[in-house]
This record gives C-alpha cells, structure tokens and sequence, in this order.
C-alpha cells in the first residue's frame, strides 16, 4: 500500500487524513513467492511487408524470426512462410511456441522463441490481457520505436510476484466429474486458468494479477495474496480507525490500480482532492471484493469507491460489477444506502465524497469503532487462516444487520450471488443422495436415523453441482441472502421419507419413492420379467444375493 498524498493541515479531514496515511506506513503486507523468467532475445516478428521492415530493425541483444503471412522472401532475415497452414501460439515471455500446420503431417513446423511481435491486422491471440512477452502495435512511427526499445529491454532474466493461491479443497468446480462454478475461469482475462474437471488449474506464468478470480470465487479457494486478504483489511481498518481517532468525518475508502495513481496526483495538484478521501492502491482495482468492501463499510466508511479511469477490461468490468450489485443489493436489504459501492472515474471523486457525507446509518448507535477488535480477533484466529473470504464476509454482515433498525428477513438476490438455498421437488426426489456426494462445502447432509436431506444455508454457495449431479433433475438454486445469522446457520429438512424395508428380513435399505423408481425403470428389463425377480428389487443386498441363488431360472440365466 502506498501513500499518494501529503495532505495540508487546512481542515480537520485533511489533517486527520494525513495522520491515517502515516499510520499505515508502518504495516508490512506478508511477502509471496516468486515466479521467474528467462530470455536471450529471440524475436519472432509476425505479419506482412511491415512485419519485414520491422524485422531487419532489429539487432544487438534481438534475433529476430520473421514469419511471413503474406509476401515474397527477402535475404537478411531468417523467414518462415506460413502459406496456408494455420498458425497457434502458446506460451509466454521466454517459453513461446508457434506452431503451423498440422502436427503430424509433413506440413508441421514450429518455432520457439522467447519474445512474440505480432504485427497483424487483428492479433493472433484474443484475449484480453495478452501473455507477458507478446505485443501488438500500431504501424507507424513512434509506437515502433518505443516497441524496439521495450524489446531490448527484455533480455535477461526477470521476476514477478505470484498473484494467487489455490486450496482445491474447497473449490467448487466440480465433485466426481459433476461441472460446477466456472467464475473464475470465464472472469480470467489472460486465460491462465483452465479446468481439470474436478479442480482448476492457474498458470502461474500467464497469470498477471488481474485479481477478478479470487472476487467471483465463492468460497475463496483461490485468493489473491499480493497482497493477501488479511494485509489489505488490516490497511482498511487502520486507516478507518486512525483517521476517526484524529477527528476526521465521513470518512470515504477508495481504491485504485497501481497504474492509475498519477491521476490522483493530478487532482491533488489541482486542490480537486477530497480531504476525507482515504486511498489504497492495489496491484489491480479487481483484486479487491466483496469481503473488504463490506468490512471496510463496518468499519465506518460511509462509501466504497473503486477508481477507474478506464484502464479495466470491459470483460473484467462486467464480472466485478457483479459482485458490486450482489453486495449493493445485501446491503439495500440490511436498509442502507443504495450503492454504497461504486465503480467511479477520479474527475467525479470531489462530488462523490460530498454524496458520502449525506450517508448516514440508520441506528443511530451504530459504532463502527467497536468493530475494530473484532476484526482483529478474526483475523488473527487460526482457524480462519488467510482470512476465510465467506466468514469474513459473513463478519461484516451480521455486524450491519445488528445494528440495522429495519433489516429485510430475507433478501433476494441477482443471479450468480454465492449465497442462497436450493429447492428440491418431493415428488421427484428418491433421497438416492447423489447430492450428499458432491457438495464441495458439505451444505448438504443426509439424515442419521431416516431418509432426509438437510440443508444449511450460510454453507451453500450456489455452485449448481448438486443440480447437476440429481438424477431425477429435482433440485433448483434460489439466490437470496436470510439476514439473521441464527436462521442462515441452522439447518433445515428439504425432504424426509420413511425407510423402505427389506420384504424379506425387514431390514431398511431404501425409500419407498427409490424402489418405486427402480421398479419402473426396470419393468421392461429382460431379467426383471417373472414375479419373483421384480421381488428381488424390495430386498437388501444379502437377501437379494441368497433369492438368485435358490432361483433356478436366474441361475440359468447367469
């Protein structure tokens, strides 16, 4: 976290600010691994006449590679033509394969280099944050120059942080090739996260902090940890916390990338800087979710402003206003403020905190200051290490709703929310517990002494696996959020039937609604077709096993 302001002492919020700011100076985020690249300048230079001119350019520390989509061969620069073979590049800074034609047939080539100049009409790779090491330009000068001169740059070898951590344990992907919750792979805008069907896999190397993953993820089993959680929230509640002890009011939290802080230092040489505006840069404005915003409200921050001055990507855009509009609509539900968190531009940030200053909690006993302690404790907890994103989550609620004065029972939520129930079809249900088998947060359990499914809400996150994995097709998901923690904690019975006993031995094995089931999907079976085979299907295993042994007609068949 940095300090971006050295604000006057004109007003009681500036010099309030000031003291906040120099507080956090002091905290030391924990430090992550690092991931490592490796070049020695090897170029390849795709496209056309231009890509040649941009080519021959190249010297020193580069060596380049044309590869022509079009045009006649000149000497000078080793050239790969591509003809009509298709062309696929995999791959990042130092390790870039480019492979054309197809693998296998005499067509087959490929190159590998550590640097990717991609001078085609419509780049080659489509995503939208492109790997480390691959550049577009436009063809005209001085946009080729500057590229030149980037690219001598990139020989050596070069360090990163590692954005991310993943607990599959936890992950809600998939459970026994059930596919579930896809977040943060479709929110991933460098498409470094891929499935395994069961779990996810992030390559470190394609990964450049983007942080939108770990926003969508529901159960936190991919964090964001440069910084981690627990840095970032130990930064909101000091700064909170420092800032109303000096005597500052309406205090607004903002974040904003890394890249993006010398906007701010205009608005500050231009006196256009709020004085209760208390800032935290971040690698990446997406890094930062629904758990931090919420706390940092129960902090006391009558606002949350996310600053983007429009270098997001409108794909990560989309993604984290969602999560902005579940949080929005929870906090609507606890009757506060509409948008108490907001995507916002820095030329609107004076009339923004001015709007924050008309914001008031609705119980009027409401302390933030209280929280602190109990932030704290949390955090420093054990048991959830790394900042558990739903409990800390959950933290900030229970806080707001305690000190509401007219909370909503139960809040509907958008789609895609990570809380809620699912409905299960009592007609339809066999109590087969397929659903049991899969949940990836144990939301749901079976019954001890009968056949039930129970149901624990605060647990469920709405992943669908459950839905996918019903055989009977009889469960559905319903986003909500149920405001009083004692009712989201408890567990309720979704459906209940008596057991089916054996007719034989009078042992309970089933459900009623399951040998009914069984007995009709088996009706037309060749094996199931006299009286006493469709008896054996109302037995237990053991009793089943002794009947087709004393049953000549079966034995026969066998």
């Amino acid at each position: 976290m940095t300090e971006l302001n050295s604000l006057s002492e004109e007003t009681p919020n500036a010099y309030a600010n000031k003291l906040a700011m120099s507080a956090v100076e002091s905290l030391n985020p924990q430090a992550t691994s690092l991931i490592q690249y490796s070049s020695s300048g090897r170029v390849a230079v795709i496209g056309s006449i231009e890509a040649q001119e941009f080519a021959s350019r190249l010297n020193g520390n580069l060596h380049a590679q044309l590869i022509l989509t079009n045009g006649a061969e000149e000497p000078g620069v080793p050239t790969i033509a591509v003809g009509n073979r298709d062309l696929q590049i995999e791959g990042y800074l130092g390790n870039f394969i480019i492979s054309l034609g197809d693998e296998g047939k005499a067509n087959y080539e490929n190159v590998t280099v550590d640097l990717v100049v991609d001078l085609s009409a419509d780049s080659l790779l489509k995503m939208p944050l492109k790997p480390p090491g691959y550049f577009t330009s436009i063809m005209e000068e001085p946009y080729l120059t500057l590229l030149e001169e980037e690219l001598k740059e990139l020989t050596g070898t070069f360090e990163k942080p590692k954005y991310f951590d993943y607990d599959d344990s936890i992950c809600a992907h998939g459970r026994s090739g059930v596919a579930g919750c896809t977040m943060c792979i479709d929110a991933c805008p460098a498409q470094a996260i891929t499935s395994l069907i069961n779990s996810i896999e992030v390559d470190p190397y394609l990964c450049q902090g983007g942080g939108v993953c770990t926003s969508v993820c529901p159960t936190g089993a991919i964090r964001y940890v440069y910084p981690n959680v627990t840095d970032t929230l130990r930064t909101v509640s000091t700064l909170l916390n420092s800032y109303c002890e000096a005597g500052g009011t309406d205090p607004v939290i903002a974040f904003v990338a890394e890249d993006e802080t010398a906007l701010l230092d205009d608005l500050k040489a231009e006196n256009n800087k709020p004085d209760n505006l208390l800032v935290i840069v971040v690698e990446e404005l997406a890094s930062v979710g629904m758990e931090v915003w919420l706390n940092a409200l129960a902090c006391g921050a009558k606002a949350v402003l996310l600053i983007d001055a429009g270098s997001m990507f409108e794909s990560v855009g989309v993604f984290l206003k969602s999560q902005i509009n579940t949080a929005n609509t929870i906090l609507s539900g606890l009757a506060y403020k509409d948008n108490m968190i907001r995507i916002v531009n820095p030329q609107s940030l004076q009339q923004q905190c001015e709007v924050a200053q008309s914001i008031h909690l609705l119980d009027e006993t409401f302390e933030a200051a209280s929280y602190f302690a109990l932030l704290e404790t949390h955090m420093n907890n054990t048991l959830y290490k790394n900042a558990d994103k739903r409990r800390t989550t959950l933290l900030a609620t229970d806080f707001l709703y305690a000190h509401s004065s007219s909370p909503e029972p139960i809040i509907e939520l958008p789609a895609q929310s990570p809380f809620g129930q699912i409905l299960v079809d009592a007609d339809a249900c066999t109590l087969c517990m397929s659903c049991v088998s899969v949940c990836p947060t144990k939301a749901i359990s079976a019954g001890d002494e009968v056949p039930k499914l129970a149901f624990r809400e605060t647990k469920c996150v709405q992943c669908g696996i459950c839905e996918s994995a019903c055989p009977e097709r009889a469960i559905s998901l319903e986003p909500r959020f149920i405001s009083d923690a004692k009712k989201r904690r408890g567990f309720v019975t979704l459906h209940e039937e008596l057991p089916f006993c054996c007719i034989t031995c009078g042992k309970e094995f089933a459900t009623k609604s399951m040998i009914d089931n069984m007995t009709q999907k088996l009706s037309g079976h060749y094996m199931f077709k006299s009286e006493r085979a469709r008896l054996r299907l109302m037995m237990c295993d053991q009793c089943r096993v002794v009947d087709v042994v004393q049953d000549n007609e079966a034995m026969d068949a066998v």
